[in-house]
């Protein structure tokens, strides 16, 4: 999945995929390190843990997809309310020009890197549009 906002691209990729040069700069959005996994051998550029939910909202989530409206909206409740870190990854995609949002969940439609990259689009479309 991937969208570009002028010369800005966000991508949003499992990280137990390949890395590829196509990834451009590899955020992990995770709270939590993958199972399995060996940081040597995951190809990330950045752990960006704060940026994930909180684990209360992880847990009662729990990739339900009839949770997933409930869950995007207190999700982006949680960044609304932590603009810092939320402007801190806005900042490292400006700088990259390229970024891929990685996630270890195995639904691939329900999942926080998704949500996240639902904020960043608004976001950035406000940004560009005012």
């Amino acid at each position: 999945m991937e969208t570009t906002h002028q010369d800005l691209v966000i991508n949003v990729k499992r990280i137990y995929e390949p890395a590829s040069k196509k990834d451009g700069f590899r955020i992990l959005v995770d709270r939590l390190w993958p199972r399995g996994l060996k940081k040597s051998q995951a190809g990330v550029d950045l752990w960006l843990r704060e940026i994930a939910p909180s684990a209360e909202l992880r847990k009662s989530f729990n990739h339900d997809p009839e949770r997933w409206p409930e869950f995007v909206a207190d999700y982006t409740f949680q960044l609304n309310k932590n603009r810092q870190i939320a402007g801190q990854l806005i900042a490292l995609i400006k700088q990259h020009k390229k970024v891929s949002l990685l996630y270890a969940a195995q639904n691939e439609q329900f999942n926080n890197a998704i949500a996240l990259k639902c904020f960043l689009d608004k976001f950035m479309t406000q940004t560009i549009n005012e």
